[in-house]
């Protein structure tokens, strides 16, 4: 006889508690739907299994002898669930929210190793600012999270590790400016052409700020989204841009870095995780990568 599981879980809570109400609110659903389910199942089965009265609700003996059945089944089909959702695949894939430029100059080391020591598991990386890797993280969309820091989506409370800092550096082409050696202020800065990252990006949020600190305005020549693309423009004269030193090291002979009279805080990359991370067992064999060097902010 084809009878839906869910009458069968409709009837199981009613018989546990006696009572069509208390039903309802362990289902979710409302008391008149509980009754309907009651009344469909009995009409299948052509039987009552509960006897009603304005006071209490008990079982016939047919429900009790159906109690019987219905009972260990729930109670196994829970335990199954149970079990599914404890025991995740080593198999499920690597979530990962970088920007491009943490995932061409940092990451990519990493996904060499993870990728030699466990080639079953698929990596999936979803391409962000820093800011928008925050979004990623609070929506369950990725495990964790490598990103800029400071980082105003990012508090206090939230689960995160610094992997190292790095220091933001004024580059222009080696052909260009002629000021190779020379020391600059912020404010004579301002007068050649600065090429910047988007505005929504904490790197540009950062660069503003430490102008803003001196008293002063940027108005950079061009915005765009890859620090690629700026060290390609910078490279040609088109404006002195900047970029993390990491970035830096893999491009250092086209360009000089500019030296800067005021202060220049350092900044830090950080790996942000997702409460859910403890149940996925890609994802803490390859947060191990950095537990050795983590330090908390």
């Amino acid at each position: 006889m084809d009878i839906s599981f869910e009458l069968y879980k409709v009837f199981y809570y009613v018989a546990v508690t006696l009572s069509f109400s208390e039903a309802s609110r362990h289902l979710f659903i409302s008391q008149s739907a509980v009754s309907q389910s009651i009344k469909s199942l009995e009409q299948k089965l052509g039987h009552p299994l509960f006897v009603r009265n304005t006071k209490k609700v008990s079982l016939t003996p047919e429900g009790e002898s159906l109690l019987r059945h219905v009972e260990p089944a729930v109670n196994l089909l829970y335990e199954g669930e149970n079990q599914i959702r404890n025991s995740p695949s080593l198999k499920a894939p690597l979530r990962i929210g970088a920007s491009d430029t943490i995932c061409r100059y940092f990451l990519v080391p990493f996904f060499k190793r993870f990728h030699r020591e466990f080639p079953d598991i698929r990596i999936r990386v979803i391409n962000a600012t820093s800011g928008g890797c925050v979004s990623l993280l609070q929506n369950n969309r990725v495990d964790f999270i490598v990103a800029n820091y400071p980082n105003p989506g990012l508090t206090q409370k939230d689960s995160f590790f610094v992997i190292q800092e790095f220091q933001d550096i004024f580059v222009a082409g080696k052909k260009y400016f002629n000021l190779e050696g020379k020391t600059l202020s912020l404010s004579q800065l301002t007068r050649y052409p600065v090429l910047m990252l988007e505005k929504d990006s904490a790197t540009s949020q950062f660069i503003h700020q430490l102008f803003t600190k001196h008293g002063l305005s940027l108005s950079p020549e061009a915005e765009l989204s890859s620090n690629d693309l700026l060290l390609d423009l910078a490279r040609i004269g088109l404006g002195i841009t900047v970029v993390p030193d990491y970035v830096l090291e893999h491009r250092s002979k086209d360009f000089y870095s500019l030296r800067i009279r005021e202060n220049i805080p350092k900044r830090k990359l950080i790996l942000a995780c997702s409460p859910r991370i403890s149940s996925s067992p890609a994802a803490q064999k390859f947060l191990h990568y950095f537990l050795s060097e983590e330090t908390g902010l």
